[in-house]
């Protein structure tokens, strides 16, 4: 391997982070009607902000995607792509905690310059439409007010380049073609999904037992519960029946593939296996960025509220009524969310076969010693 070479002409740490462009970015609009309005330039670099994190975060979604767009994942790509992932979380927890910088503008400081910012608005921020989209909420997958709004207000340009990112597979699409190519649910005589069918009986039997059972319960207590256990078994023989599952994505319950849940429940359900580790990470990094990004919605929302009150956006939407049914249901990966409805208790788990359990170790032969 040969040495870094070192660089040839001296870096300057003013050029290098081109400073006078970045600081010289600052453009007040309040000025060109009067007084500057104090508050105006917190508002502008808490967003610069925002774009250049976006920037970053978009910076390591690409990489995460590159090593998902391959006909097989190598396995010594996971911890790569399990810490860029994770890094983008850090990033994510950073941009909850600027809102309350935001916050320490008051509703009449905002009001002091507001309204010489219409019609801009964070609608048009390319690079979060941009994330949205690569992490697989393109147009068919928002509620439906939500579907026209996202392009309205941008110019031909930008609509234009994210109409096309929509035609291309998202995260979520190469994410799920590599959970539906999870190995292992067969292996000679043994058939992983009947021993987990026979397990998920066993444990809703004992669980009917208990409700049947319980002295403490009244009979409209024992009866709700009851009907409630039967829903939670429909669920799960609709999790293993092909044609009941199919229903459930065609009424947008969920919107992982058979195939792909069964692969991401194995990893959740097997997590303590050596191979698993790395995977469950990631599955894991992938809820924590859809969850962090509900909170920054939901703490904008609240943020709007104090703002506006129930005033319409600078960007002519219904302010934080929108805001507020956007963070409810513009969602990525709900479906890792509902996996922990499948899980079973460890003690519970079928016992995988020793060659195979072999296999998901690290396990050395005898002779290897």
């Amino acid at each position: 391997m040969c040495a870094m070479q070192r660089n040839t002409t001296p870096c300057y740490y003013n050029d290098y982070l081109q400073l006078d462009k970045l600081l010289g970015s600052q453009a007040p609009e309040s000025p060109k009607y009067g007084d500057e309005a104090h508050d105006e330039m917190l508002f502008i670099i808490v967003h610069q902000a925002y774009e250049l994190w976006f920037k970053q975060i978009l910076h390591e979604m690409r990489s995460v995607y590159g090593e998902f767009n391959q006909a097989t994942v190598p396995d010594d790509s996971l911890g790569r792509i399990v810490s860029r992932l994770e890094r983008i979380t850090k990033i994510q927890k950073l941009l909850i905690d600027q809102i309350s910088i935001m916050e320490t503008m008051t509703p009449l400081d905002f009001l002091d310059f507001r309204d010489y910012l219409v019609p801009a608005s964070g609608f048009q921020s390319i690079q979060f439409k941009e994330i949205e989209i690569l992490l697989g909420l393109k147009s068919e997958h928002r509620i439906n007010f939500d579907k026209d709004s996202f392009y309205q207000r941008l110019n031909e340009k930008d609509r234009t380049h994210l109409q096309q990112m929509e035609n291309e597979p998202s995260l979520f699409d190469r994410v799920e073609q590599w959970l539906e190519r999870m190995p292992f649910f067969e292996y000679g005589d043994f058939k992983f999904w009947d021993s987990y069918q026979k397990a998920v009986d066993d444990m809703l039997k004992n669980d009917r037992k208990i409700i049947e059972t319980n002295d403490y319960l009244s009979e409209n207590d024992r009866e709700f519960q009851l009907k409630d256990l039967e829903k939670t078994q429909q669920v799960f023989s609709a999790l293993l029946d092909e044609s009941a599952y199919q229903k459930l994505l065609d009424s947008k319950q969920f919107r992982l593939s058979q195939k792909a849940m069964l692969g991401a429940l194995f990893i959740n359900l097997y997590r303590d296996e050596p191979m698993f580790q790395q995977p469950f990470r990631l599955l894991t990094a992938l809820t924590d960025i859809d969850e962090l990004f509900t909170t920054w919605r939901y703490r904008h929302v609240m943020m709007v509220m104090r703002m506006l009150g129930s005033k319409i956006g600078t960007g002519g939407s219904s302010g934080s009524d929108y805001l507020r049914q956007t963070t409810e249901n513009n969602r990525f990966f709900k479906d890792l969310f509902a996996l922990s409805t499948f899980l079973l208790p460890r003690s519970a788990l079928p016992r995988l076969p020793e060659p195979l359990k072999q296999a998901l170790n690290f396990y050395l032969h005898p002779e290897q010693e």
